[in-house]
This record gives C-alpha cells, sequence and structure tokens, in this order.
C-alpha cells in the first residue's frame, strides 16, 4: 500500500513540480523581456516629452554648449544610455559620450541592435529610440535615444534562480509531508479518513462541521474578503482622498449622521454696496481644513450666521445648502444678538482665552459677564445641536476653544452620542492655565468629550498635566487617558492639514503668467525678487517682527535694495477690540517708516494689503512669489505653510517657516527661524534670495510629499476611525454592564 500510495501520489506531483520548473523558466524570462522592453518604450517617450520643449529652445538658439550640458544631465538616468541628435540629412548635431559605433542617425526605430565594439557597455543588449523634433524655425531634428538593457540579464537570472528554488524546496517539503503521511498511514482511522477523500471531491464537497457551505467556498470567501479589507487598508494609508473618507465612514461609521459645530461658518452671505448678495470664504484655517471634511461626507455644519445678508437666503429651518455652486451638505446657521456676541465671542473667547492659550505676551482679560456669555451661547449651541442629530447616537466634532462646554452640554442631551472635541490653538502649561478663572468648570466640561485632539502631542502633554493640577481624576499617561466621574476620555495628537491636491489650483494660471499678473496689479518690477506673507492681521502672527527683519536685511545687505519686495497681505479681525486696533496702527506706521527709509524710483520694500483676499488670489499669490515667510510667534499649526507649499506643483520658491508653528514638526525642509530672532529671519530671507534652483526643487519636493500623505483627509479619517472605536467599545460596555473595558491602546 505503501508504494502504491508513493506512486499514486508523491511521484506525479515531484514529476509536474520538475516540469513547471524547466518549463516555467524559459516562459518567464520571454514574458520578463518583453515586458522590460514595453517598460522601456514608455520611458522613452516620457523622457522625450519632458525634454522636447527645452531641446527645441537650445536647437532654435543654437546654443552648443547649454545642449551638451543639457544632454549630459538627461543621460545621467542609468538606464538611459546615450542621446544622439540628428538633422534631416542624417548627420550628427551632437552626441553624447556612450553612444554606441553600431547606433546611427539611420538606426531602426524600436528595436534591439548587437552592441558595438564599445566595452563600456555592460550588456549585449541595447534599445533605440527615435523621435522627432520641431523648433520653431521651421528646421526638423531627430533625437535618437539608446537605453540600456542589461538589466533584463540580471532580472531575468534572479528570476530563473527563484523558480529553480522554489521547485527544490517544494519537492523537499512534498517528500517530507509524503513520509508523515506514510507513517500515518498505519493508523486505522487515517485510512478511514483517506478512504472517504477517495470518495468524494474533498474540497469542493466536504463540509464544515459549524457551517453547511462547502469548506472551499468559505476559503474563497475568506479570501475576497481580506483582500478587499487589504486594499483598503493601503489606500487608506497611502492615498487619502475624499473616497477613502466616504469609504471609513461607510466602513466604521454606518449611516450615522455626522455634525460639525464650529463659530466661523465656510461660507457668508454678505449684501454689497450695489445690493448683490456675495458669497465670501473666511480665512479662516479652520474652515480651510474642515469644509472638503463635510463635502466629503454630506454631513451638517452648525454655525454662527454672521454675514449681513444670512438671514435671506436660509429656509424656514435656518438651513442653507452649500457650496453655492455645487451643493454638498447643509449649514445650519445660529443667530446671536450683539450682546451675545459681544461676551462670548469678543470677549470671553478673544480677549481671554485667546491670548492665554498662545506666547504672544498680551495679557488675556477675563470678566464675568463675558463668561454668563459664553456658557449662555454654549447653551444655545448644544440645543441646536442635539436638534439637528437625528438619531439615538450621532458622531459630533466641535471645533475650538469657542465650545469648550458643549462636551457637556450635549452630553446631557444626548447620552449616547461620540463626542469629540478639536482644539485648534496651543494648549498651555499647566501654571499658564491656571490664570483662567473658570478653570474647573472648562476642564470637566472638555473631559465629557470622548476623543479630545490637539496639533502636537506636547499640546496633548500640556492638558494632561493641567487637568492632573487643577481636577480630581484618574490619567494614563502613558495612552494619555482620563477617566472622570467615571466617563473615559481619550487625548490624542491631530496634525491638521489641507486638502490635495487643492481645488483652487485647478482654476490658476502657470506660474510665469502668475508672476507677471502679481507684479503688475500691485506695481511691482518684473525684475524684483518678490516675497509673501498670508495671514489674518493678529498679534500671534508676527506681522511687525517681519517688517523688522526686512529692515535688517536691508541695512546689512544693501545690495537686495530695489531688488526685493515682501507682499504682506492681512485680513482684518477682530477690529473692534482695543488689541487688534493698536495692532493695525503699528503695523501701518512701521510699514510706512521702513519704506520712506529704503524706497526709491517708485520701488517699496513693503506692499501692505489690508483686506481680504478669495483663496483663488491667495493661490495666485503663492505662485508668484520667490518665497513665504510664515514667522508666527505661536501657532497650533498654521495652514499658510502649507497652502503655499501645495501651489508650488512647480517645486520652486523658499519656505520660511517659524520654530513655534505646529507646521514645524512636518515641514522640515523649510529654513526654520525662531520669529524673535529678527537677525535669524533676515539671514533665512537672505539664504531664500540666493538658493539655487536645484535646492529649492529638492526641499519642496519633499515638503510636497508630507503635505500629500498627510493631507486633511488623512487628518479626518484617523479622528474618525478613533471615534468609530470609541462606539464599539461603548457598545460592547452596554452589552456587558458588570465588566469595565479598559483597553483604550491604539
Amino acid at each position: 500500500m505503501i508504494r502504491s500510495i508513493f506512486i499514486r501520489y508523491v511521484l506525479p506531483i515531484a514529476a509536474t513540480l520538475g516540469i513547471v520548473a524547466f518549463v516555467g523558466v524559459p516562459y518567464i524570462e520571454h514574458m520578463l523581456t518583453d515586458w522590460f522592453r514595453s517598460d522601456i518604450e514608455l520611458r522613452a517617450r516620457l523622457v522625450m516629452n519632458s525634454m522636447e520643449e527645452p531641446l527645441a529652445g537650445l536647437l532654435e538658439r543654437n546654443e552648443s554648449a547649454r545642449l551638451a550640458a543639457y544632454l549630459e544631465r538627461v543621460v545621467s538616468d542609468e538606464r538611459l544610455l546615450a542621446v544622439l541628435i540628428c538633422d534631416t540629412s542624417g548627420a550628427r548635431v551632437y552626441a553624447t559620450r556612450l553612444v554606441p559605433a553600431d547606433v546611427t542617425c539611420d538606426s531602426p526605430t524600436m528595436s534591439l541592435v548587437n552592441e558595438s565594439s564599445d566595452t563600456r557597455l555592460p550588456s549585449g543588449l541595447i534599445e533605440v529610440s527615435s523621435f522627432t523634433v520641431s523648433p520653431d524655425t521651421g528646421q526638423r531634428y531627430r533625437a535618437v535615444l539608446v537605453h540600456d538593457l542589461s538589466f533584463i540579464d540580471r532580472r531575468q537570472a534572479a528570476a530563473r534562480n527563484f523558480v529553480l528554488a522554489f521547485a527544490v524546496i517544494a519537492v523537499g517539503v512534498l517528500g517530507l509531508l509524503g513520509g508523515l503521511v506514510i507513517r500515518y498511514m498505519l493508523n486505522r482511522s487515517i485510512r478511514v479518513l483517506l478512504g472517504d477523500i477517495r470518495s468524494r471531491r474533498f474540497l469542493d464537497d466536504a463540509r464544515s462541521p459549524r457551517s453547511s457551505q462547502p469548506v472551499l467556498s468559505s476559503v474563497r470567501s475568506l479570501l475576497r474578503e481580506i483582500e478587499q479589507s487589504q486594499r483598503l487598508e493601503i489606500e487608506y494609508q497611502e492615498n487619502w482622498t475624499p473616497r477613502a473618507l466616504q469609504q471609513v465612514v461607510r466602513e466604521h461609521l454606518g449611516s450615522c449622521p455626522l455634525v460639525v459645530v464650529s463659530n466661523r461658518e465656510p461660507y457668508i452671505h454678505n449684501r454689497a454696496p450695489d445690493g448683490r448678495t456675495v458669497v465670501q470664504v473666511p480665512a479662516s484655517g479652520m474652515v480651510t481644513a474642515l469644509e472638503p471634511i463635510v463635502r466629503a461626507c454630506s454631513g451638517i455644519w452648525v454655525a454662527h450666521g454672521s454675514g449681513s445678508d444670512d438671514r435671506q437666503v436660509v429656509d424656514r429651518h435656518d438651513h442653507v445648502r452649500v457650496p453655492p455652486e455645487d451643493p454638498a451638505y447643509t449649514l445650519r446657521r445660529v443667530w446671536l444678538t450683539t450682546e451675545e456676541e459681544e461676551g462670548y465671542y469678543y470677549g470671553f473667547s478673544n480677549e481671554g482665552m485667546w491670548p492665554l492659550c498662545h506666547l504672544a505676551y498680551v495679557r488675556p482679560a477675563f470678566r464675568e459677564q463675558d463668561w454668563i456669555a459664553y456658557r449662555a451661547v454654549n447653551e444655545k449651541f448644544a440645543g441646536v445641536v442635539a436638534a439637528e442629530a437625528a438619531g439615538e447616537s450621532p458622531v459630533i466634532l466641535i471645533q475650538d476653544f469657542h465650545f469648550a462646554l458643549l462636551p457637556r452640554l450635549l452630553r446631557e442631551r444626548r447620552p449616547k452620542a461620540t463626542i469629540a472635541l478639536f482644539w485648534h490653538i496651543p494648549w498651555p502649561n499647566a501654571e499658564t492655565f491656571g490664570v483662567c478663572p473658570w478653570k474647573r468648570e472648562m476642564l470637566t466640561h472638555l473631559l465629557s468629550a470622548d476623543i479630545l485632539g490637539f496639533h502636537t502631542r506636547y499640546h496633548c502633554q500640556n492638558f494632561l498635566a493641567t487637568v492632573d493640577r487643577h481636577v480630581e481624576c484618574q490619567i494614563d499617561h502613558e495612552h494619555m487617558i482620563v477617566t472622570h466621574n467615571g466617563h473615559v476620555c481619550r487625548v490624542v495628537p491631530y496634525p491638521i492639514s489641507i486638502e490635495w491636491p487643492p481645488r483652487w489650483l485647478a482654476t490658476q494660471s502657470a506660474v510665469p503668467i502668475a508672476r507677471e499678473a502679481v507684479r503688475l496689479q500691485y506695481g511691482i518690477g518684473l525684475e524684483v525678487r518678490l516675497g509673501i506673507g498670508v495671514e489674518r492681521w493678529d498679534f500671534t502672527k508676527g506681522i511687525v517682527e517681519r517688517f523688522l527683519a526686512l529692515e535688517r536685511l536691508f541695512d546689512q545687505h544693501p545690495q537686495w535694495r530695489g531688488r526685493m519686495t515682501l507682499l504682506q497681505v492681512a485680513a482684518p479681525t477682530r477690529s473692534r477690540l482695543p488689541a487688534y486696533q493698536a495692532l493695525q496702527q503699528h503695523t501701518l506706521a512701521e510699514a510706512q517708516r521702513i519704506n520712506e527709509k529704503f524706497g526709491k524710483h517708485g520701488w517699496r520694500p513693503i506692499v501692505l494689503v489690508g483686506e481680504h483676499q478669495e483663496p483663488a488670489q491667495v493661490f495666485e499669490l503663492y505662485r508668484a512669489a520667490d518665497f513665504c515667510v510664515v514667522n508666527s510667534l505661536h501657532d497650533g499649526m498654521n495652514l499658510v505653510a502649507k497652502e503655499f507649499v501645495s501651489a508650488r506643483d512647480d517645486e520652486d520658491g523658499v519656505l520660511i517657516l517659524s520654530t513655534l508653528a505646529g507646521a514645524s514638526r512636518e515641514l522640515v525642509e523649510a529654513l526654520l527661524v525662531n520669529p524673535f530672532d529678527i537677525g535669524e529671519t533676515a539671514d533665512a530671507i537672505r539664504v531664500a534670495l540666493e538658493m539655487s534652483r536645484d535646492e529649492r526643487r529638492q526641499r519642496m519636493h519633499l515638503m510636497r510629499r508630507t503635505v500629500k500623505e498627510n493631507n486633511v483627509y488623512r487628518w479626518a479619517g484617523r479622528m474618525l476611525m478613533d471615534v468609530a472605536q470609541v462606539r464599539q467599545r461603548q457598545a460592547l460596555a452596554e452589552s456587558r454592564p458588570g465588566e469595565r473595558v479598559r483597553n483604550w491602546q491604539r
């Protein structure tokens, strides 16, 4: 019997593996050759497409030296061996060093030729591709690209060795398994099982004892599920898009309602002087980040209606569909009285919390009447959000320091809601936050959220230290979890970002056109280098310090006078507050002083634009600039830095970035500066002006990859997946009320 099994099963399988090994190797080699040749043909077309325009220009101007240098750079590609340029008569115009002797202007297109006697070639195979180049002069040229195919032999050898090794290992494993089967065949129960296998198709017909479905069908179904899960995981990790975010919502949150709450609305309807209603997108980093998310998820956005025509465009439920040009979600507006806005927004939020959380050395002001208005507005928003959040357990994403009381107020109204609050500004250390008279009430309300998000881990640690000092609770510092009155709150860093690619980039003109248009619009000479700054007119943004750095540059390096201008866009904000009025007056005075000190012959060192610019206009400024200065005195993230990077699809321009902005943790290729060090900022501007094109390209390429990979869809996706995890654990806790779920690790 043993001999029969060996002959009937082991030998046929071993013979099959041997045939596969010896027949499969030539087939794989042939397949790889065709594959690699197709790849080379495609690469040849791509190379020619990229070099056609500059090559035509060099041939048109007959610049031999620059042509030689350009072609030598082109052939630095390890697979592109040489380039030959011929005229219509077949004579050589230029040839790089490694052109084989057998390759001439008459060599056939896209064909393998034998290697010449040139021993510098690493293998016997090359491929010749021929393309026509037509400069504007009308004369035609022929560009012959020679590709080295030696890598095919190396990869075929590797494939051959792999197949043979696989066959040897498979035969060895088969022999071992065969021996084990033969050994256990002596057991009676195994002989009975083998008899059962011989009586029917085991994999197709055999059924699991726990299911009526055939085993093979179950295995195939499981493999399909695993494959689908892997594809989605790769998309989530490598290519965060609106589609990937929608998939996260569908897979992890199902059909539960998604509500976003913020003070600032994404679209403002104002009445123009001529009576028309105009739509304005506010200059807000929070809006820039969140608006693509709500568009992708089709949620509801609840915000303060602050526009002069906002009431005219809503329905009877205070709803309006936005964006106006392509409605994708609902904006629910909340109306505030003048007294409420004065106390809640201008008073407690911007004269109290804003300077408290930023290291700009402006003293915070805390007044009891402002706190009363802050609580009243939070109560009003809680009622609106609870009414808008349909279903028993909605997902509510609260934005920023305007709504620190909202988590508990919503928890009282919707106990089963999953609540996440993202704090868009820095969180100060425990001693600084202790200045707030109502610190304990704010902290206990915040801890009613399921998730508290900050830009950086440092801000998370500051929050935990603040809670540790002022609130009686349990804190797991390792996993950043706070348990207060039986409720678990998770503190997580989520570095915010922007959409990729930004929608405003689709309508932009080419960079040279943008450069000319911006200089013409603002009266800046075409030969003048241009720096750009784009901010809200806020004391945390370092605008005055930027002007002083520019003055230091012109004092120490007078050769740049008349050759460089800073275009500063400062969108007015909170202009009724004394601190902001003083800042605007100081900024205007400094700009005027520096312009009078250095200006001459119509040239101004500083062009100050003190009005709001629409996003499309801002992106044109980004594309026109030689460098962008973001020297915030303190910032949670600062999305201007990421917007500038996203706008430069030409991979040019230099970013000067404050180390006190959260973006500096990610955009490490920027020129990083201490914004309080005027001399360091001046030196960074000089370095940006003198930086070579290659270095600018390398830095910008790396920063663009960072922003692309860590875009706003990844930010939202991570937060929503954590929200889904919270919901799953809450459901588990409800199903086992006597057991406390403690595993809150990521």
